[in-house]
């Protein structure tokens, strides 16, 4: 850490002190960035974004131009000749040069052709390059790449694969090593071959070298020994958002962008930029409208446009949104003054961040993070606002970026998490094979799902990204989260190294961001037992024995094969309570004894909540909900739906599907069932309680046999599964012991510890068990209750929702910390269950006071159900 940091708070002083030299913080233009933050971004207030290498976020004032504009202009189809037409095309042309100039080149070097965005941009490249294949009478063109490449990148090679043009991956340190200069006879070879290569990696933010660009092209630098004529590629979506790039000194032949990286808006919009010298070899073979000079339908005959950028920007382009970006370059200018004053402003944020978490460590000496980078951070130039790791525990384990991820959304911090579509620098940097992909995939792991480890090795990480309107605020609150979590007080006050302690020291107004109120502090207690993995003695199990007579004959009515174990002078487990949820998300509504359907309990989660857009509305968008009471009169056959400061209003049961009800189809978690509306009268007063529109919608029973089915881990494939709008399984149960000894974590943390009631309702179950022993269930193959026999599914694995309180709504954190804590890293509380068919003549009525027979699994430990959702009791 540098020195002017030794031996003080890092406090915003201390952070201006070591900035790097050259690295301006803010911008200058006569306010503060506080200032900057509240008119552009008031929607950032209580949010800490850091994700800006995923999208940058766009300001006020660049909305309000652009729609002034469109008020303002009628803008035609630029293929047209009328007058609003050629105000489009006029101010398209006006646009390119404006692309031009912010990257330091002109018309004269450089075409701009629009596309959908930096991928489209890349397919265009790989379509259309002058590749000579192999089995030619010349030598065959390469097609070369940096495996720390996105996976836009490594794509084009499904298509020289496809023209039987070879792919070389390339490892950033084969390149450094590779010779300088082919042999003389070799140089005048004019076989075309193209080289990759990121300017910033969107994992790590590695800066690699611009000057490899002109090296490749003379021959000095050669990706592989292959003679030939090079052409570079470079990949300068990462490195545009926050660095600027000077074109007219960093010659590459093709330049894809997205602008939703550097503005935020408009997305769907990118451009390739193309160097004119190689442009006219480039082939096309579609030609779309506006593409064609001249053409013929019944001959084969078509001439292109002169123009480069007509000649390949297929259809009508995407005007309006063009026409965004001129008032995205002018806001991002007056506001900042430039692409480098951005590049200093983030990097001396992503310095400062970098340093204090490289330090932070526990008593032991162990450090928290693991930081994946391949700088350490000094130079702007070689690295940029992009930090990639993993937190570790105390035994150098990792925790899942899941579980990290959830986290931080307790606290309102935005990151992300899992490979960022860059496998190649997810393998290098976490040392995964080429095998353990393979396998992870075998196991149900894909890109962009929440399986961050298999057989306790991370899939992927978590990375955090600083923008133009970032602040110091920003940084200080996601690593006082870090701390929070992972370093108990007496941890915090332990010297990291040259740095004496971690403050939250008040910011000077002039850079203070508007959300004091929201500062999170950093004296959260974690004691040394909950952050390690240390199974406690309630989580063992004793031996068990054969049940009674009367118990074993029950059992045997509904299943002859299985055999049940109880353990040895225990108390029977009975059922203590039973919830349903009519309406996903919303209060639950406990009852005594209750019909068991085909899908669970009766009329469980058979309505949801749906905003304007017909999605479905959870507690985590709206903790409203949980003060939505519903229950069902079963005799009346209506459901009451009940809120404080509204009259009651109900629901009938009887379903509308096949009357006069129009079906529709919708999405739970991934699965698509079909539901209808239950009308305006409904939809009015859940819109006047949580003061957004929204309606409720039933699923239909028509088609609920096939429209939410899943193949379910452990369950015969045979078996016909049937979901209402729940997210894994029929059913979900807890046991009292297992929330008691969860109690006992939480007291220790807050000063005010939940009642017992409170909890349970938390955890959103169904079946609530008395059991002996906190978390045998886990240990469960399958159970009956009464006639009923049950199939354990799985773990489940908790988000976000347990932290709402169900009486208030409100919102606590330590819930959650404390589950992961208590739990070693993971936060699986409650298991799901799958009805079993019914072989006995028995009532489906599931009933509080009925005896719980276990039957335990063989293997004792559970894995929870594959799904690339979040899981959760909804």
């Amino acid at each position: 850490m540098p020195g002017a940091m030794a031996g003080q708070p890092l406090s915003f002083r201390a952070f201006l002190d070591a900035r790097p030299a050259g690295c301006e913080y803010g911008y200058g233009n006569g306010e503060g960035l506080s200032a900057l933050r509240d008119r552009e971004f008031p929607r950032l207030r209580g949010i800490t974004y850091l994700d800006h290498a995923g999208s940058a976020l766009f300001p006020e004032s660049l909305l309000k131009a652009f729609t002034d504009d469109l008020r303002n202009n009628i803008y035609g189809n630029p293929h047209s000749q009328n007058i609003s037409s050629k105000l489009t095309y006029d101010t398209i042309e006006h646009v390119r040069y404006r692309i031009l100039q912010h990257f330091h080149t002109t018309a004269e070097d450089y075409t701009v052709i629009f596309t959908s965005g930096c991928t489209a941009a890349l397919k265009l490249v790989a379509e259309s390059f002058p590749w000579i294949p192999e089995g030619t009478k010349q030598p065959s063109s390469r097609f070369c790449y940096l495996t720390d490449s996105h996976t836009s990148v490594v794509g084009m090679r499904g298509i020289t694969a496809s023209i039987n043009v070879l792919s070389v991956p390339i490892k950033p340190k084969e390149i450094l090593l590779a010779k300088s200069r082919l042999p003389a006879e070799e140089q005048n070879c004019a076989t075309p071959h193209l080289f990759s290569y990121p300017a910033q990696s969107n994992f790590s933010g590695t800066k690699y070298p611009l000057s490899w660009i002109q090296d490749i092209k003379s021959g000095r630098l050669c990706p592989i020994e292959q003679p030939g004529k090079w052409f570079v590629l470079l990949d300068a979506a990462s490195y545009v958002s926050s660095s600027p790039l000077d074109l007219g000194v960093h010659q590459a032949d093709f330049i894809p962008i997205s602008f939703y990286k550097i503005f935020g808006f408009p997305t769907g919009l990118g451009a390739l930029l193309v160097n004119n010298r190689i442009a006219p070899l480039l082939r096309k073979t579609y030609f779309g409208g506006g593409t064609a000079a001249a053409y013929l339908a019944g001959e084969d005959f078509y001439f292109p446009r002169k123009s480069i950028a007509e000649r390949f920007e297929d259809g009508t382009v995407s005007f309006l949104d063009i026409i965004a970006l001129k008032h995205g370059f002018d806001v991002l200018e007056k506001l900042t003054g430039g692409m480098e004053k951005i590049k200093q402003h983030t990097f001396a944020l992503a310095h400062y961040t970098y340093t204090v978490l490289s330090n932070l460590k526990y008593a032991n000496g162990a450090p928290v993070v693991r930081i994946y980078s391949d700088t350490d951070f000094s130079n702007p130039d070689a690295q940029g606002p992009i930090i990639n790791f993993n937190v570790l525990d105390e035994n150098g384990q990792v925790l899942g970026f899941s579980q990290v991820d959830s986290m931080a959304s307790l606290h309102n911090i935005h990151v992300r998490t899992g490979c960022f579509c860059n496998t190649g620098a997810c393998q290098m940097h976490l040392d995964i094979s080429n095998e353990e992909i393979q396998r992870n995939l075998q196991a149900g792991h894909v890109c962009g799902d929440n399986i961050d480890l298999v057989d306790g090795r991370p899939t992927g990480s978590v990375r955090i990204s600083f923008g133009y309107m970032s602040s110091f605020e920003d940084a200080q609150t996601f690593l006082n989260f870090i701390i929070a979590t992972r370093l108990s007080n007496s941890d915090a006050e332990i010297p990291l190294q040259s740095v004496t302690k971690l403050t939250t020291e008040s910011v000077p107004d002039d850079h203070l961001s508007f959300n004091k109120a929201d500062k999170l502090s950093p004296t959260l207690q974690i004691s040394d037992r909950e952050l390690g993995n240390i199974p406690s003695e309630a989580e063992t199990t004793g031996s068990w024995q054969p049940p009674e007579p009367e118990a074993e004959s029950m059992r045997a009515a509904v299943s002859e094969t299985a055999v049940p174990m109880c353990r040895k002078g225990g108390k029977p487990i009975t059922v203590t309570k039973i919830y349903l949820y009519p309406i996903k998300s919303c209060s639950a509504f406990e009852v005594t004894e209750w019909p068991v359907g085909n899908q669970g309990l009766l009329y469980d989660r058979n309505w949801m909540v749906v905003n304007q857009n017909g999605v479905c509305m959870t507690q985590k968008q709206e903790p409203r909900l949980c003060l939505v009471n519903p229950s069902i009169d079963l005799k009346q056959k209506i459901m009451v739906i009940q809120a404080e400061g509204m009259d009651p209003i109900s629901v009938p049961l009887e379903d509308k599907t096949g009357k006069e009800a129009v079906i529709c189809e919708s999405k739970v978690c991934s699965h698509r069932v079909k539901t209808y509306d239950c009308g305006e009268r409904i939809a009015s007063w859940l819109s006047t309680f949580l003061g957004r529109p929204c309606r409720l919608i039933r699923q239909s029973s028509d088609m609920k046999s096939k429209s939410h089915q899943k193949s379910t881990k452990g369950l015969s494939s045979a078996t016909n599964i049937s979901l209402s709008l729940v997210n894994e399984a029929q059913y979900l149960l807890i046991n009292v012991a297992s929330i008691l000894q969860l109690k006992e974590h939480i007291s220790a943390r807050l000063k005010e510890p939940s009642e017992i009631e409170e909890l349970i309702r938390r955890f959103r179950a169904n079946i609530v068990i008395s059991a002996p022993e906190s978390f045998e269930e886990e240990e469960w193959a399958e159970i009956s209750i009464g006639a009923l026999q049950f199939q354990v599914v799985g773990p489940c694995s908790r988000c976000q929702i347990i932290c709402i309180d169900q009486q208030s709504g409100e919102r606590n954190k330590e819930i959650l910390q404390s589950l992961s804590a208590a739990r070693g890293r993971k936060t699986n509380f409650g298991i799901y269950l799958m009805n079993r068919p019914l072989c006995s003549s028995f009532s489906d009525t599931l009933s509080v006071g009925s005896q719980v027979l276990p039957v335990l699994k063989e293997n004792t430990e559970i894995q929870p159900p594959t799904s690339s959702e979040e899981e959760c009791s909804g």
